[in-house]
C-alpha cells in the first residue's frame, strides 16, 4: 500500500471517529417547538400599553364568564382606544378560570398559546365574541381556526401542545396572585396607582365609571 493511501485511510477512519461527536454536537431542529422558552413573561404578552403609565390596571377574567365578556366588549375595548394609546393606562389580563366553567380553563391554555405566538389580542376577541358557541360545545380549537390565519392557527396549535407546562404554571401563577387578594368571582378589577392597589366592585363596571376614576386618578399625579 502506497502512502497516498495510507493516507487516505487514515483521513477517513479520523473522520468517522469524529462523526459521533458532531451529531452530538449538533442542534436538534426538529424539537425545537417542544421546548420552553426560558424566561418568558406570558402576562406581559397579555398586556397592553406601557409599563410606565401612571395607572395600572388588572384585570382577572375568566373567557367563559358572561360579565366578563360585557366588561371586555363594552369597557376594555374603550380603554384600549382611549387611555392606552395616550400612555396613561396599563391594561394587564389574568387568569382566573372558575371551575363552574367546564371550558374557562382550556380557553386560557389556548390564549396563553397564542399570546405566544403574537396573537393574543384576536385571540381574546375571538373568545369573547364566540363565547355562546364554544361555551355550549367545548370546541374552542374550531372557534379560532376560523378566526386566526392558518399559519397563526398552526402555530398556536404547536405551542399549545408543547408548551402546555408552562401555560398551566402560568394560570397557577395568576390564579395564586388572584386568591392572595381575596378573588372568587370573575371579573375582578384592579387598579394601581402611585403604588396603592384599589379593588373595584365586584362584577365590574361600566366604562363611563370607570373614565370618571381614571380622570380623577389623573388629577392626583
Amino acid at each position: 500500500m502506497n502512502n497516498f493511501r495510507l493516507k487516505a485511510i487514515q483521513l477517513i477512519a479520523l473522520s468517522l471517529l469524529a462523526l459521533p461527536a458532531l451529531l452530538i454536537a449538533r442542534p436538534q431542529q426538529g424539537n425545537q417547538a417542544n421546548k420552553a422558552t426560558p424566561g418568558l413573561d406570558l402576562t406581559a404578552l397579555k398586556s397592553v400599553g406601557s409599563r410606565q403609565a401612571p395607572i395600572t390596571i388588572e384585570v382577572f377574567s375568566d373567557y367563559q364568564c358572561p360579565q366578563c365578556r360585557i366588561f371586555y366588549q363594552d369597557t376594555a375595548r374603550q380603554l384600549m382606544d382611549s387611555y392606552i394609546p395616550q400612555g396613561k393606562v396599563y391594561y394587564v389580563h389574568r387568569d382566573f378560570p372558575l371551575s363552574m366553567h367546564s371550558h374557562s380553563r382550556e380557553a386560557a391554555r389556548w390564549a396563553n398559546a397564542a399570546a405566544i405566538a403574537g396573537v393574543f389580542q384576536t385571540t381574546e376577541q375571538t373568545l369573547y365574541a364566540k363565547q355562546d358557541e364554544w361555551g355550549s360545545t367545548g370546541k374552542i380549537e374550531d372557534a379560532l381556526a376560523n378566526a386566526l390565519a392558518p399559519a397563526d392557527m398552526k402555530k398556536v396549535r404547536t405551542i399549545e401542545a408543547a408548551q402546555g407546562a408552562q401555560i398551566d404554571a402560568a394560570i397557577a401563577r395568576d390564579m395564586a396572585l388572584g386568591e392572595s387578594r381575596g378573588v372568587n368571582g370573575t371579573p375582578s378589577i384592579y387598579v394601581s396607582h402611585n403604588g396603592q392597589v384599589t379593588p373595584l366592585p365586584p362584577g365590574g363596571v361600566n366604562y363611563s365609571l370607570l373614565k370618571q376614576y381614571i380622570d380623577y386618578l389623573l388629577k392626583q399625579r
